[in-house]
């Protein structure tokens, strides 16, 4: 379960900084001040916590489906946020709703780097026994404020095309929910297992989906009637 979760930090990590690639450098310097000040202000709440408390944290099923609960919405916006960009280099024209989704989500950073940023914290100031607990945080504050813009001024020279850092964003948000379900899951499952099949069941789901399928085909070709009535 930890090396679980530790992979998940360092694909917050990554997406983050990946995020940032959309956003101009004084944006950028302001999310990296932001991140350093959350790092230094922390410590005394990162020093009260303890390896059997997050042993703990990470054990407790009700605590890791809320975590699930803001790692999904986070996945869903930056996959959102992946289609939305992507419409918008293709297309030439989109309406203004769509340019001003597109707006708001390309400036949602991300949520989740701030939990990876206080476990970061605490796993120094465990590491650093005998220094003083501000020096630690504030030290980690002043690598963070550097990390942030070098990182994105890395990436971007990496993957310099747009199309290239979308695609891989779109992947590694992908990667994180399946990792978060694993997480989350903990070796549960939310039904009992059984041998019996309910054929009710399975057919009106047969029938949704057939009907579902017949509505799309209809949808379709009314939409090209109309097109090649235009055209003529």
């Amino acid at each position: 379960m930890e090396s679980v979760v530790l992979v998940m930090m360092i694909v917050v990590c990554f997406n983050y900084l990946l995020k940032q690639t959309w956003r101009k450098a004084g944006y950028v310097a302001a999310s990296a001040v932001v991140c350093a000040l959350f790092v230094g202000l922390m410590w005394p709440y990162a020093i009260e916590q303890s390896k059997h408390r997050i042993s703990g944290w990470l054990a407790d099923p009700a605590l890791m489906l809320d975590l699930a609960v803001l790692l999904t919405v986070e996945v869903a916006l930056q996959i959102a946020f992946c289609i939305t960009a992507a419409r918008i280099l293709s297309s030439g024209s989109l309406p203004q709703r769509t340019v001003w989704c597109y707006r708001i989500l390309r400036w949602f950073p991300g949520l989740l780097v701030f939990p990876v940023l206080f476990s970061a914290l605490v796993a120094a100031i465990f590491a650093l026994p005998g220094v003083s607990f501000p020096l630690v945080a504030w030290g980690l504050a002043a690598i963070v404020l550097a990390a942030i813009p070098l990182g994105r001024m890395l990436l971007k020279r990496l993957l310099p095309e747009k199309e290239i850092r979308l695609e891989v964003l779109f992947l590694s948000n992908a990667l994180l929910a399946v990792l978060g379900i694993i997480a989350t899951v903990n070796g549960r499952t939310a039904v009992a297992g059984t041998s019996q099949v309910d054929w009710g069941a399975l057919g009106g789901v047969a029938a949704v989906v057939a009907a579902g399928l017949a509505c799309g085909a209809a949808l379709f070709r009314m939409k090209t009637n109309r097109k090649n009535s235009k055209n003529r």
